[in-house]
This record gives C-alpha cells, structure tokens and sequence, in this order.
C-alpha cells in the first residue's frame, strides 16, 4: 500500500471527541488505500501542565526525568487514538518513540533526531495494521533513554518519520485551514495560498508565522518531503509546500510576517577595530541571547554604532552580558540604548530573485502611512525591518494592500 504520514497537533486532538474525529479522517485515507502513520501531539495544554508540575517539584530538574515526564502526554494521545481507531474498524495500534524506534542524541529536552527504524512497522503493515499512532515530540537516547525533540518537536517527528519512509505526502492537521498571506486575525483581506516553496515557508515560520515549526520545515526541504498544511476542523483543500520546480510564476512577495515581541539594542560609541563585533556577539551567543537583524554605523571619528535586534524576553540577558563586557574592559563603549517597544515586519516571496523593486514598494507602502524604519535587513528572498510597535497591525495591512496579496 502507499503510505501517508498524518500529523495532529494539540488542539486537533484536544478532547476525546476531537480524537474520534481525527480518528475518522484517518480511516477516509486508510479507505482511500493509504497504510498511514499518525503521529500526535499531546492534547493542547498538557505538556505545559506537565512541565509546570515537574518544575515545582524541582526547579533545577534534571533534564532525563523532565523528558520522562512531559513526553507522556503524547503516549497518552496515541494510545487513545489507536482505540478509537479501532472501535471504528481500522486495524491500529500505538507506537511510543523507542519502540518506532526514533533515535536521537543526548540533548534532552532539546534533542536532534539521528535514524528512524522503519522495520517494525512496516512488517505490521504487511501483517495487516492499517494505520501506526505514533507518540510525538520523543525519541530514544544512546543511553536507552527517553528524550523529547523540543516544542514543537510533534511536527518534527512526523517529516522525519515521512522521510525515512520515503511516503507520498506528510499532513499537518492543525487549528488553521492553511497558510495566509497574512495573519487573518490582523488583515480581513488575508487570502490562503494553494502552494508554498520550502524556503519561503521557512522564511515565515521564522519570522513569526506560527503554522509550522521552522526546524521540521528545514528536515522537509532538506529531504523533498512534501508537507501539506490542513484544519482538523473542516474539509477544505490546504496548502502544499513543495519544491519551486512544482510552481509555475509567483508573485514578487507571496506573505507578509509580523513578529510582535521584538527590542532593539543599541551600544553607541564602539570603537571601531578588527574583531569587536566578535567580542560583543560571541558572549551574547554564549549567554544565549538569540541575535538577528544587526546593522553597523561607523563614523569618521573611528567609532561606530552598534544595534541588533533580540526577543523582547531576552533583553535583560543582553543588557547584563553587555554591561559585563563593558566593565570587564573587553569592549569599551559610551552608552547602551534599549528599546522594547518595537516589532519587526517582513516580506516574503521567491519571486524577489527575479523582479525588481521590492524594496522601493515596501519602504514607500511604510511611509505613505507616517511609519518610521528602524532597523532594515535582506536575504535573497525576504525583506525584514524594525518599526515602532503601536504601527504593527497597520503596518501589516499597508504591506499586504501594497503588494496586492488579497487579489490572488
């Protein structure tokens, strides 16, 4: 039989009517002749429960018992699944990581995965199993431990799951019907797109659209899996995100991403020398201070501005990592600016490599409505910037009217 890989997340599966549900589009599949793999997520809200229980018992846990315990919300999903498979005539059974078996490294809590063994299960396809409920989100450590891939380690588990078995195509059933050009919530005019590119979706992901996870959107390109993006909730066609071979013209600018929760760190008055960005990144990376948009401004004087940008709930790391570097003489500069009320917003499109003038469009669209560019900063296909965050929601409809993205 061919094979097809399901993957339900937590609200997709968040009760015991909506896994009777899930339950049901699975046997649509396993009746339109697919052996399928489910592979769930634990209901919506149980590992943060799990994980708030494990912390207050031990905030200084350790991180193999941690695994332990939050990795059991997805067991229990799948155990349920495979039941309610059963009472409905599919022949199913659950799988948890290490019987699969997922192999991953000793990262727990955080882990990368290393093999996925695909004997065991497909000799139970052969014996007759229709369809594997596979727990999410864990693994198997060399130590004969369980781990757990990270949040948002469900989505994870089911492309590498996809590419070890080679299937025809990976569902992501979620809360959402697809991938919008725009967060629907913000811009009434946000239209759904039929087909994405690996690297635009990646690109989103990262910028703040929350449908997939960026991690298992890098194992698909990286393996050509074709992942489809589709509501748990109603019938509706998704969207496919596939290799650019398998679509035809695309617009200069497919989506627009917001990301909310963004600061902007500025050190005024670095001096300007060989390695000094290396002094002030290398701590901030070492304090795990996750740095992205940079910009340098170097005077004639010999010194230069400095400013990156940070999640907002990282700032206080930064602003003690660099007040440290200051005091330890290891990077001299005059002052620290911080600012927390900014957001950063990006366009994205493949058709950037071929059409000109994205840039000019954006800042225009931006400055038609009275909104000041802090920070800006470019990758092939994708332009981000920094604005004040009380221009969010406008920004994001300027954009999105500016490039014509709700005429299709």
């Amino acid at each position: 039989m061919p094979q097809l890989v399901m993957k339900f997340g937590g609200t997709s599966v968040a009760g015991v009517e909506r896994i009777k549900s899930a339950a049901g589009r699975i046997k649509h599949e396993v009746d339109n002749g697919y052996d399928v793999i489910a592979v769930v997520s634990a209901m919506s809200g149980r590992t943060n429960m799990l994980s708030q229980e494990v912390e207050s018992i031990s905030p200084l846990f350790d991180a193999r018992e941690y695994d332990v315990v939050v990795s059991s919300g997805e067991i229990q999903t799948a155990g349920l699944m495979a039941l309610a498979l059963q009472e409905i005539g599919v022949p199913a059974r659950s799988w948890q990581g290490w019987q699969v078996p997922i192999t991953t490294n000793s990262a727990y809590g955080a882990a990368h995965v290393i093999d996925i063994g695909t004997t065991l299960l497909n000799a139970k396809f052969t014996a007759g199993m229709r369809a594997a409920v596979v727990a999410g989100f864990q693994g198997v450590s060399p130590e004969n431990r369980v781990s757990t891939l990270g949040r948002g380690g469900s989505d994870t588990s089911a492309v590498a799951i996809a590419a070890a078995f080679g299937v025809e195509r990976c569902d992501i059933y979620t809360d959402v019907d697809g991938v919008y050009t725009a967060d629907p919530r913000l811009v009434g005019k946000a239209r759904k797109l039929d087909r994405l590119t690996y690297e635009e979706m990646l690109e989103l992901a990262s910028l703040g659209a929350k449908v997939l996870q960026a991690r298992s959107v890098e194992l698909a390109m990286r393996h050509h899996v074709r992942l489809c993006v589709r509501s748990s909730f109603n019938d509706a066609d998704g969207t496919l995100i596939c290799d650019e071979e398998e679509i035809m013209e695309t617009n200069a600018v497919s989506g627009v991403a917001h990301s909310r929760d963004e600061a902007k760190v500025t050190l005024l008055s670095v001096a300007d020398r060989p390695g000094i960005a290396a002094a002030v990144f290398g701590p901030l990376s070492q304090s795990l201070v996750n740095v992205d948009m940079i910009v340098q401004n170097i005077s004639a004087s010999g010194r230069t501005d400095l400013t990156f940008s940070c999640p907002v709930q990282q700032i206080r790391q930064a602003e003690q990592c660099l007040q440290n570097l200051k005091e330890s003489g290891q990077v001299n500069f005059h002052s620290l600016a911080l600012n927390t009320e900014v957001c950063k917003l990006s366009v994205v499109g493949i058709g950037m490599r071929s059409q000109s003038g994205v840039a000019a469009r954006m800042f225009q669209a931006l400055a038609d409505y009275g909104i000041n560019i802090l920070v800006i900063a470019t990758s092939e296909i994708k332009i981000s910037v920094l604005v004040d965050r009380k221009f969010m929601e406008l920004g994001v409809q300027a954009l999105h009217d500016a490039f014509g993205l709700h005429e299709g």
